[in-house]
């Protein structure tokens, strides 16, 4: 038994029969034939010394010796594809995959994106409208857009955008609920978005940083901040929401925010990306138009009162 690795074309040829349990499903897949990929795999049990595969009737199963490779080559295999697809993707400059939240991808991008698209021709967007972690090289990201603390270890992080969580409400439902006290009796909606934070700012930390000893009670409860806040554009009750995702509607006037006391965190809107990446055409121009409209439009915060949840 050798101390050397086997031929690349050996192992690729184990990954394969071991994700199809077939070695005819594996040839295919090769695109080689049955013979050849068994003749692989013949290679590598004799390159190790003990087999890696029992043959059945109709069917294959791992040895030990199988089922201890496994996982290693799968792993090499798949950080071997995802190095050479960040390789070609240096050579890419017409092409930006960008991943962000669902609720920051519609109420915050999509309705900007024009303007990117109307400067920038040259660069085809793809987005990932997703609040799983997508990996840069396994899932060909270039840019996140992401909420929450960090820490963005071995990343270029650049804040985006201050924000903080504040009621906002249809303007039809203002003279109703004209006071903090006065949203004791308002139908109010819960944005489970924000339920990973801690503190958590939600309805009952409000009230309490108004100094109103309260219980409330939530009508709806919305796993996604987007829905939260269409709820409330539809007129559906009071929503304690980000100001960064409500900025296009409190301008336009299809919300408002009312009362004076808004809730900050730690907690906040960054642009990451591989380091050293930040410098390719395509993704320096898209952190300089994103720069852009933050400075060009309001927070929606104008002269609120902040706290931190972590002072209440």
């Amino acid at each position: 038994m050798s101390d050397r690795l086997p031929p690349l074309t050996a192992l690729r040829a184990f990954e394969a029969a071991v994700r199809h349990m077939s070695f005819a499903k594996a040839a295919e897949e090769l695109h080689v034939t049955p013979a050849a990929l068994s003749f692989q795999i013949k290679s590598l049990e004799e390159h190790l010394g003990q087999p890696v595969f029992r043959r059945l009737n109709r069917a294959i199963e791992l040895t030990d010796a199988g089922r201890s490779l496994a996982p290693g080559t799968r792993e090499g295999f798949d950080r071997l594809n995802a190095a050479w697809s960040a390789a070609k993707r240096l050579q890419d400059t017409r092409t930006l995959s960008v991943t962000a939240g669902p609720a920051f991808t519609a109420k915050w991008l999509a309705p900007r994106l024009f303007g990117f698209a109307t400067e920038h021709p040259e660069i085809e967007l793809r987005f990932a409208a997703t609040l799983r972690q997508l990996d840069f090289d396994r899932d060909g990201i270039d840019v996140a857009i992401r909420y929450g603390f960090g820490p963005d270890v071995d990343l270029y992080s650049e804040h985006l955008i201050d924000e903080a969580v504040m009621p906002l409400m249809h303007p039809d439902l203002r003279a109703r609920f004209s006071s903090p006290d006065s949203l004791t009796t308002a139908p109010l909606l819960h944005d489970e978005s924000l339920d990973f934070m801690v503190p958590r700012p939600d309805w009952e930390l409000w009230f309490k940083a108004c100094g109103i000893d309260h219980k409330p009670v939530s009508v709806a409860r919305f796993s996604q901040a987007d829905h939260a806040l269409d709820a409330a554009l539809a007129g559906g009750g009071v929503v304690l929401a980000r100001s960064s995702l409500a900025v296009q509607y409190l301008a336009t006037g299809r919300l408002v925010a009312p009362f004076p006391l808004a809730l900050t965190s730690a907690a906040r809107f960054r642009i990451l990306c591989a380091p050293g990446t930040e410098t390719r055409p395509q993704i320096a121009a898209f952190l300089q138009w994103l720069r852009a409209e933050v400075a060009q439009f309001p927070n929606g915060l104008g002269d609120k009162t902040l706290r931190d949840v972590t002072d209440i």
